[in-house]
């Protein structure tokens, strides 16, 4: 004997059906990869302490056509390792050991989000969800150039966006 149940009416649920998610990911690729030992062989012979490690990351928008909600997200990535203060007396300390330059980017779609989250679904979600290709990629890319992979910390998009806000649009000086 079979028995067909229906289940309960939940009112929580809008009538439409639930929404899909606000961004689709279209593509992802390596949009520039440069890397570069400017001493050459001779940074192998004189390089006695790890380097002195800079990361600098940038997020840029562009949207690829007007009235279509389909943007380009560009996660510029600069690693520059200089020689560390530890070779005392040497004329070689501060020398660029390498730089890594990385502009990474994904091709994204917008599914009629609200117009309060469009600029945190770009300049926040998108760079966190294509990061890790960046992290493995510099990580590659110092490994395969004869040196320790530089492998890059987690980074925090939302202070990332904010400071970026705070400078196009610095508070008014006032009293408190």
């Amino acid at each position: 004997m079979s028995e067909t149940t229906t289940p309960p009416a939940n009112d929580s649920l809008p009538s439409d059906g639930p929404q899909g998610i606000p961004l689709a990911i279209n593509l992802q690729y390596t949009k520039d990869l440069s890397f570069e030992v400017p001493a050459g062989a001779a940074i192998f012979k004189s390089l006695r302490d790890a380097p002195q490690v800079s990361v600098n990351i940038d997020v840029k928008v562009d949207q690829l056509e007007e009235n279509q909600p389909v943007f380009e997200v560009v996660l510029t990535t600069r690693v520059e390792a200089v020689e560390g203060t530890g070779m005392q007396g040497e004329a070689q300390a501060g020398r660029t050991v390498f730089i890594a330059d990385l502009t990474y980017a994904a091709i994204v779609t917008l599914n009629n989000p609200p117009q309060e989250i469009i600029e945190p679904l770009l300049l926040v979600e998108v760079p966190r969800l294509i990061f890790p290709f960046v992290r493995s990629i510099i990580s590659d890319v110092t490994r395969d150039g004869g040196f320790p992979a530089v492998v890059l910390a987690p980074i925090d998009f939302v202070a990332l966006w904010q400071a970026k806000r705070a400078a196009q649009f610095p508070e008014p000086a006032g009293h408190a």
